[in-house]
């Protein structure tokens, strides 16, 4: 029986790594992202490229926790994923104390309360079949606050915490929960800083250390992987 993915934020930089890395693997895959263009040119991507494999994808602002649940049943009407990857995430710089009213409500909803939700939806099921493994993409904004970071390093601190949270509560139903703790990352989002690219950590490199921390033994998790640029944080 084939082994699934889900991965949200799928169609981009670090999300769409894993979703080729493993897609290479014969994995079928579940993502979600805003854009329908693009879902459907990944889709698309992966069907061609990797004959056999089972692609699923939906248009979801999850941001919305209805929009949570809605991509979550479609997810739930074909199975439930052998990997859970909560990649969605947002930036807008700013600090705290003077970013523009409503930035700190809609990145928490971004970058954390759909990671809440979605892992909620598929925990029980992950329980009564006593398997799976949970990433959060974290960041190393979780580790270090940092000036003009605002509530982007709030939301990451707190992803922290809850996977930490997560990992206590599921390990007794052989359910695994890795953190992934990444620096700068060449993806759209570092678009026009006018850094060279090779300054950045390369995409795949971090979908690797996910595949990686997956196939571990059984007895065996990750619980934190904190991966950054050779040369230091941008």
């Amino acid at each position: 029986m084939s082994k699934s993915i889900l991965v949200t934020g799928g169609t981009k930089g670090i999300g769409r790594a894993i979703i080729e890395r493993f897609a290479s693997e014969g994995f079928d895959i579940f993502t979600c992202a805003r854009n329908e263009k693009d879902l459907a040119s990944l889709k698309s991507h992966l069907e061609k490229e990797h004959a056999g494999i089972k692609v699923l994808t939906m248009a979801a602002d999850l941001s919305k926790k209805e929009e949570v649940f809605r991509f979550a049943d479609a997810v739930k009407a074909v199975g439930v994923p052998d990997v859970l990857v909560n990649n969605t995430g947002i930036f807008l710089p700013g600090s705290l104390y003077n970013e523009p009213d409503g930035n700190f409500e809609f990145i928490m909803e971004t970058n954390l309360y759909s990671a809440y939700h979605l892992t909620r939806a598929f925990a029980q099921q992950m329980i009564d079949r006593k398997s799976g493994h949970i990433f959060s993409m974290g960041s190393i904004a979780g580790l270090t606050a940092y000036p003009n970071g605002g509530s982007y390093a709030v939301s990451k601190w707190a992803m922290l915490g809850m996977t930490k949270s997560f990992r206590e509560e599921l390990k007794p139903y052989h359910i695994k929960v890795t953190s992934i703790l990444a620096g700068a990352t060449f993806t759209d989002s570092w678009a026009g800083a006018g850094i060279p690219e090779e300054r950045f950590m390369k995409s795949t490199d971090v979908a690797e250390s996910v595949w990686g921390a997956y196939n571990l033994s059984p007895q065996t998790v990750v619980e934190e992987i904190i991966v950054r640029p050779q040369l230091g944080d941008i």
